[in-house]
């Protein structure tokens, strides 16, 4: 029997090809975007690259896609021409009561982003940084119309691909532990706030904030603030036990601005990062730590996992920062950099080009926290671990965004159906997926490393070689 001819003949094959062609094309761009780490670019240090070798490493031999400068230097924004690579570039803070009359934004722009625009991709304008910080009420009052007047100097420009905004330090919180009681500092909240989210709202830009663990850590949380494993941090209004203080800091700011109504504008993470040198003695200060920190941070942001309270968003993010600075007035503000000033890394935290690892590492010329053992290697419980222990490494393993699907029932690895069993398969696969350092099997002192593949029969365990 001849089959009878479709009521929906199919579409011409050009056709097909071109719509195929265009959702390739989307799709590359969403996996692109949600994968975008940026990096504050500092200059203070008498020992730095130019920025033309600046602009060319960072293409050629990163992943980096946005840089933040604490300026609006000329000579970085044309280095950085055709690269495309997105600049923020940043307004003083002294510069905001001149900025907030529209004669002096427009002139501003003329001066500094015309000359620059669209050769070099410029995406924000920063007015200012961490104003509320300085207590100056004059530049707190005026940061928003400044931030009105520029916004129209662009737009009389014709320029709408540009953004502004203002980066906020967590002192604009009044409360923040636990999270859900994230409110902004009194008298702030509707005067200030408020109005400056409305102007995001309108113009569909985001909420900038500078969120830094390692401000905020004790003895007691410096693995919560590291993204290592730890017991959590449990908030009894949401019944959310988290288990890192970057979302927990997220989070917080989040339920601020849902109490002023304003939960729907964007948050960019505009600084955040961790020092691998200090003081003698200087608490949570390491290599290591800020291997553990940036690499986590990485990707946790990049995951598009989001927050407890955020789920299923993937924050822009800037790490400080892109360089050692030897001016900076203390050890420690001296070396928040991912590289050196004659760009070799200091430690890699997965966004160097030709990386197969794409794993934190520390670089030649550091001593390497721990090893990363390029043969058979499996993370497994110690044998005087208690179950109550490793249960909580299976829900701070799976917590992270590890596939943790074999352990559930029907899974290839559930049978033995027990906690210890479980936890081996969770905590090596937290392991395998983190770079396989050794601190990455500790596990609050509960985790080894061992050359014995605990595998059982179809239950294979990873081995990331």
């Amino acid at each position: 029997m001849a089959a009878k001819p479709s009521l929906c003949p199919r579409p011409p094959i050009y056709l097909r090809m071109l719509l195929l062609f265009f959702t390739l094309h989307l799709l590359v761009r969403c996996s692109t975007a949600a994968y975008s780490i940026g990096v504050n670019y500092g200059t203070v240090a008498n020992n730095l690259p130019p920025p033309s070798q600046v602009a060319t490493f960072l293409k050629t031999q990163t992943t980096i896609d946005r840089v933040k400068i604490f300026d609006a230097n000329p000579d970085i924004l044309r280095a950085f021409a055709n690269t495309g690579i997105a600049v923020t570039v940043t307004v003083g803070n002294g510069d905001i009561p001149s900025l907030s009359k529209l004669p002096a934004a427009q002139s501003w722009v003329a001066n500094n982003i015309l000359p620059f625009h669209p050769q070099t991709t410029i995406n924000y304008i920063a007015v200012g940084n961490e104003v509320v910080a300085t207590h100056d009420k004059t530049l707190i009052a005026l940061t928003l119309a400044a931030m009105k007047a520029l916004k129209s100097a662009l737009l009389q420009a014709n320029i709408t691909a540009i953004h502004v905004s203002t980066p906020h330090s967590l002192g604009i919180l009044s409360s923040s532990e636990p999270p859900s009681s994230g409110r902004f500092r009194k008298g702030y909240d509707q005067r200030i706030f408020a109005p400056i989210l409305e102007f995001h709202r309108q113009t569909k830009s985001p909420f900038m904030i500078n969120p830094y663990p390692y401000f905020g850590f004790r003895p007691e949380t410096l693995n919560y603030a590291l993204f290592k494993p730890n017991g959590g941090v449990y908030d009894p209004v949401t019944k959310i036990n988290y288990t890192n203080m970057f979302d927990a800091q997220l989070d917080a700011v989040y339920a601020a601005m849902k109490r002023v109504g304003y939960e729907d504008v964007d948050i960019l993470v505009a600084e955040t990062g961790w020092p691998s040198a200090g003081d003698p003695n200087q608490p949570g200060v390491s290599l290591e730590n800020a291997v553990s920190f940036n690499g986590n941070l990485v990707k946790h942001v990049s995951s598009g996992k989001g927050t407890p309270m955020m789920p299923n968003r993937t924050f822009e993010t800037y790490i400080f920062s892109l360089f050692n600075e030897n001016l900076k007035p203390s050890v420690s503000e001296q070396n928040f950099g991912l590289f050196k000033p004659d760009l070799t890394p200091v430690y890699d935290v997965g966004i160097l080009r030709n990386d197969p690892a794409l794993a934190p590492t520390a670089s030649s010329g550091a001593e390497a926290p721990s090893s990363v053992d390029q043969g058979g290697k499996w993370c497994v419980p110690k044998s005087d671990a208690s179950d109550e222990a490793l249960q909580k490494n299976i829900d701070y393993a799976c917590s992270t965004g590890v596939d943790c699907k074999p352990i559930q029932e029907g899974g290839a690895c559930f049978s033995p159906n027990t906690v210890r069993s479980h936890a081996s398969y969770a905590m090596n696969a937290y392991y395998q997926a983190f770079g396989r350092h050794d601190f990455n099997c500790d596990f609050d002192n509960t985790g080894m490393v061992t050359d014995t593949d605990p595998s059982i029969a179809s239950c294979v365990f990873q081995n990331f070689v």
